[in-house]
């Protein structure tokens, strides 16, 4: 059962797991993420890896529903022994403590590992994500301005999850998770020695501030010193790939690539309500054919309604049109639907539509939640990394039992993730030079 895995790591959400895929894959880590905890004969046919990813939901769940959803989870844990579990939030920390409670996945997970030593990291800087003495900073939209994160234009006003409170540490008591002591950036000039004693004097959980790119390299040097002692168990974004990754794989990480151009026509399915994805959507317009698809009846489970709009974006693609399937109105808006059946509605549409037109086989969800149910909908059973189109925005490949899915091409947006012309790099690919790097695994 993949005993060298020495990374295994749960995402909250799909667009999540997908970044945290492909931060190990360009590290060099022979990775594969499951669409759900795989069972040993499905482990044993991926062959050997060294990091494990499962995609998950746990993001939109109350507690009694992530105690569920993680508890195979665990049990995989106990299972492994991996010297790090990684439990991968949204780099926005967006969790509160009756949805996607940080606290209850970590009183979930802890015991797998026995008594292990928790480290949050906060911070990932290539998605303009910062955490300077404990509190958490981040861009509105790709390059955008810094606010702090309780009073970002989109975090703090989230549908869900709205963030009023930079400070982790009081954003994370309120979950459960008491006395956290923080190990702020500028300690980070003491050297790795000073650090290492600095974290043993404490056996509570470690917040670690990161607010360069170069606090990485160290971080992962203090991070796995401390899994060599005991099993850690991680929480945070996918920063906490990149810099055990670096400690794991002293090797060169595999050089860069570009992705091709679609070789058929492209679909997306638009559910996130973020501003940055209706611009994305406004800028694609000249491209694609939009689709503006009613939620409030996809929602409904209303069949007359979704079997149309299944053959009109078959009809459209089979003619060599892109199509943009979008559930959000011109103005941004749409209707109070129930978020999990507007994503899973999303996912039956996907899979009528891919079924119909076989020349699909590259496919874009935007949309965290959306991505979540969407995925889960299709007959799949793990994604690996082909390349990366932005920041946050990996191109993945899909591995189905299914012949007609198997092989499709699919990119995973969370709702704040690219710039304005992320839909057109799904079509026209990466230019040289760009970051992007193949998977070498299971092609």
């Amino acid at each position: 059962m993949n005993p060298s895995a020495a990374l295994l790591f749960y995402g909250d959400d799909f667009t999540g797991a997908t970044d945290a895929l492909g931060t190990a894959a360009r590290a060099g880590l022979r990775t594969l993420l499951f669409l759900g905890t795989p069972d040993a004969k499905r482990l044993d046919s991926a062959g050997a890896l060294d990091c494990i990813g499962i995609a998950g939901a746990a993001r939109s769940m109350t507690p009694k529903a992530m105690r569920d959803e993680l508890a195979p989870v665990a049990a995989l844990a106990r299972a492994l022994k991996p010297r790090v579990l990684h439990y991968k939030t949204c780099s926005t920390f967006d969790s509160a403590p009756q949805v996607g409670s940080i606290g209850e996945a970590v009183r979930t997970l802890a015991p797998a590992l026995g008594a292990p030593r928790l480290s949050i990291v906060g911070g990932q800087p290539n998605l303009g994500r910062y955490c300077l003495f404990g509190n958490l900073f981040a861009t509105a939209g790709a390059q955008g301005e810094v606010f702090r994160i309780d009073r970002h234009p989109t975090m703090s006003q989230h549908p869900v999850t709205p963030i009023n409170e930079a400070d982790l540490r009081l954003h994370l008591s309120r979950q459960g998770l008491k006395d956290i002591v923080l190990i702020p950036w500028t300690a980070y000039a003491e050297g790795d020695e000073a650090l290492s004693l600095r974290a043993a004097k404490h056996s509570s959980p470690l917040l670690w501030d990161v607010a360069e790119p170069s606090h990485l390299a160290l971080l992962g040097r203090q991070l796995w010193t401390l899994a060599q002692q005991e099993p850690l168990l991680a929480v945070g974004p996918s920063s906490v790939v990149e810099a055990v990754a670096r400690a794991i794989h002293r090797e060169p990480a595999p050089r860069p690539r570009a992705i091709a151009a679609a070789e058929g026509p492209v679909l997306v399915l638009a559910g996130s309500l973020s501003p940055v994805t209706a611009a994305q959507v406004a800028a694609a317009s000249s491209t694609f054919e939009v689709m503006r698809l009613s939620a409030e009846r996809l929602a409904s489970r209303d069949v007359d309604y979704l079997a149309s709009a299944v053959l009109d974006a078959a009809s459209q693609l089979a003619s060599g049109r892109n199509v943009l399937a979008c559930t959000v109105g011109i103005d941004g808006s749409r209707a109070a639907v129930p978020s999990g059946a507007l994503a899973r509605a999303g996912g039956q549409l996907l899979k009528e539509v891919l079924r119909k037109t076989p020349a699909v086989r590259r496919v874009g969800i935007a949309g965290g939640d959306t991505s979540s149910l969407a995925v889960r909908a299709l007959d799949a059973w793990a994604l690996s990394y082909r390349g990366l189109l932005a920041p946050g925005v990996p191109l993945c490949r899909l591995h189905s039992d299914e012949a007609l899915l198997d092989g499709v091409e699919l990119m995973l947006k969370g709702g704040q993730m690219g710039g304005p012309d992320v839909f057109e790099r799904l079509i026209a690919g990466n230019q040289p030079g760009r970051d992007s790097t193949p998977c070498t695994l299971m092609p």
